[in-house]
């Protein structure tokens, strides 16, 4: 009798280690990336992998860059192929279209990664004009149809001066434009005034001013984990801009 019982408590802490091991498994987020102007989603390799790795399903959205309109509908459909909570994630101009596609029910938490993160009625562009950047190249490069780009000659020190010089010159050179009216477009809903919002202030930042950045995420409450980065800090600071996504993650359970 006493070895049928040892045999059934052992079946039923191996059932229940079964049952753990399937609701750690269902526990984990859904993560939905967002790139900013100017980069793909490759770029984010190192923190996907990151994430994967630490079980979580993530997801990176390659908006068109053509429109703010368009660049929400894209990610909308990213969010459409979830399945749990998500935590949304935008750098740079991506601040402004999860901001407006963050009203999702399904997302749960905001990460602003050296972001814009504009309230309803603002415009990227209106942000950006409020805090002059250290450098003006965001400003002086339009194309003759109205997209904006950086010299490939001016592209690391203005965007990835801590990234590898080979790096930064693959990025320089697979720009991806961005839409001059992306910036003139207003926001038609602010997210973070009913969500959880966590942002990354980039202190080396020639893209999005570090005034900006602090202003701003001052203004939603974010919680803000400052780095000593420049805009390209996905890359260069992988490992810390994955541990605040986690960090968002385990705040909505």
């Amino acid at each position: 009798m006493f070895t049928l019982r040892k045999k059934f408590a052992f079946a039923l802490m191996v059932a229940m280690g079964g049952a753990m091991a399937h609701a750690e498994t269902k526990a984990a987020k859904d993560i939905v990336i967002v790139h900013g102007a100017l980069v793909g989603g490759s770029g984010w390799r190192a923190v996907y992998d990151i994430l994967s790795k630490d079980g979580y399903h993530v997801t990176m959205v390659q908006e068109p860059l053509t429109g703010l309109t368009e660049d929400v509908e894209a990610t909308r459909r990213a969010i459409d192929q979830q399945k749990g909570p998500i935590v949304l994630v935008g750098h740079s101009y991506a601040g402004s279209v999860i901001t407006v596609a963050g009203a999702d029910s399904r997302v749960k938490a905001l990460v602003y990664v050296a972001a814009l993160q504009p309230d309803t009625g603002e415009a990227s562009g209106q942000l950006l004009s409020k805090f002059a950047p250290p450098n003006d190249a965001m400003r002086a490069t339009p194309t003759p149809d109205k997209y904006f780009f950086l010299p490939p000659a001016r592209f690391r020190e203005t965007y990835a001066a801590d990234v590898a010089p080979s790096d930064a010159q693959f990025l320089a050179d697979s720009q991806q434009q961005l839409a001059e009216k992306a910036l003139g477009t207003p926001v038609s809903v602010a997210a973070w005034r009913t969500k959880p919002s966590y942002a990354i202030l980039t202190t080396e930042d020639h893209v999005v001013s570090p005034e900006l950045q602090r202003w701003m995420y001052q203004r939603s409450g974010a919680k803000v984990t400052e780095i000593n980065a420049s805009h390209a800090v996905f890359i260069s600071q992988a490992a810390t801009v994955a541990r605040v996504i986690e960090t968002a993650a385990a705040q909505t359970n």
